[in-house]
């Protein structure tokens, strides 16, 4: 037996091995590239939803703020004594035409 050939089959397969590690390794680099995009897309569209959130809560400030806002927009309490109910029937129907 050629003292050269387990030599040559020895180095076909750790190049072989070495080039599958290699893809494996790419195909893992690319797959965290594309993940870290996305999470950083979700990154900036949760920060904008949530200046908006504080820009709103900010408006909304306090229950005070809401009271004088009703205040202001000529809101009226109702007493319990003023609202009325209307009672329906068991065997009423309406229909419109």
């Amino acid at each position: 037996m050629n003292p050269i050939k387990p030599f040559k089959i020895l180095s076909f397969i750790s190049i072989t091995f070495l080039f599958l590690l290699y893809i494996f390794q790419v195909s893992d680099l690319t797959q965290k590239i594309y993940l870290n995009k996305d999470y950083q897309k979700r990154l900036k569209r949760l920060s904008e939803e949530n200046e908006v959130l504080v820009i709103s809560l900010s408006k909304s400030d306090s229950l005070n703020n809401i009271e004088n806002y009703l205040i202001r927009g000529n809101f009226v309490r109702a007493n319990p004594g003023q609202v009325k109910y209307i009672k329906i029937l068991e065997g009423t129907v309406v229909t419109t035409k």
